[in-house]
């Protein structure tokens, strides 16, 4: 196909998309307006199927499906980043060295880390009652994890971070959410329809299958943070090149200088 009429394809596609954009808003409600279909009926669906919180309601009940891609972009993400940042031939590993902290910074972060680990796992757990769910309070307790780096060194962090476990829970979850939606089928409904008992109102146990996806989504986004996180630091603290033998990075998020030395002291250790 010539650039010309990929060119023709495009205008025609872009011209098509315009008119129905143009018709899809001039039927939307008028500014101030007391009528709003599709609030009003994702409210009702949400009540209907006891799930309190009306927003985890349309991501795993109403349109289940797209939050299923928006999970796999994730997981497509974070194999992406395992595969282009994996140790290549001509690099190799240091020990990472860890760096003075304040004594300050070191209780602060000490102190916050169980509760921002215990705030991430509650948003998860309650996101089918009150706001939060599975991807804001994953990204909390997968975050939660790293003050530990910051409190103490890069050592400790890979102690309570076996990525192998998390690599495992990141596929866990994606295929829970699979699972989940296939049982439906067998139920005989719909793909990732809402097939569980709704339970009581405002209770973790309501909504359905609205807590199993969301805790699904938890377990992908905690599982796949941690390993995103962990290829990047690799990078920056453990590998280097062998060419200089300069690091790439420091052994401590606040290490940031004495290069020169470092680099003087790398070559002395060869």
């Amino acid at each position: 196909m010539s650039a010309r009429v990929r060119l023709w394809v495009f205008l025609v596609g872009a011209a098509g998309f315009a008119v129905l954009f143009a018709v899809a808003c001039f039927g939307l409600p008028a500014f101030g307006t007391v009528h709003h279909p599709y609030g009003v009926r994702a409210v009702h669906a949400s009540l209907s199927h006891h799930t309190a919180n009306v927003i985890a309601s349309v991501n795993f009940d109403l349109r289940a499906f797209d939050t299923l891609g928006e999970e796999t972009i994730l997981f497509s993400a974070v194999l992406g980043t395992v595969v282009l940042l994996r140790q290549a031939r001509d690099e190799h590993r240091k020990d990472p060295e860890p760096a003075v902290v304040h004594p300050r910074v070191c209780r602060f972060a000490l102190l916050m880390l169980p509760l921002a680990l215990l705030v991430g796992l509650y948003v998860i757990a309650h996101g089918q009652v009150s706001p939060g769910g599975g991807f804001q309070g994953g990204v909390v307790a997968a975050t939660a994890l790293h003050l530990l780096y910051i409190a103490a060194d890069y050592r400790a962090l890979e102690r309570v971070r076996p990525l192998t476990l998390y690599e495992i829970g990141e596929a866990a979850g994606e295929v829970a959410y699979v699972i989940t939606g296939l049982a439906a089928v067998l139920a005989g409904s719909a793909f990732l329809a809402n097939v569980l008992p709704f339970g009581t109102f405002a209770t973790l146990s309501s909504g359905g299958t609205v807590p199993v996806l969301n805790a699904a989504v938890g377990l992908e986004v905690v599982s796949g943070v941690v390993v995103l996180l962990a290829r990047f630091l690799d990078q920056a603290v453990e590998i280097e090149e062998p060419d200089d033998g300069s690091p790439r990075g420091a052994g401590n998020s606040g290490d940031d200088g004495d290069n020169g030395d470092n680099e003087d002291d790398e070559r002395e250790r060869a």
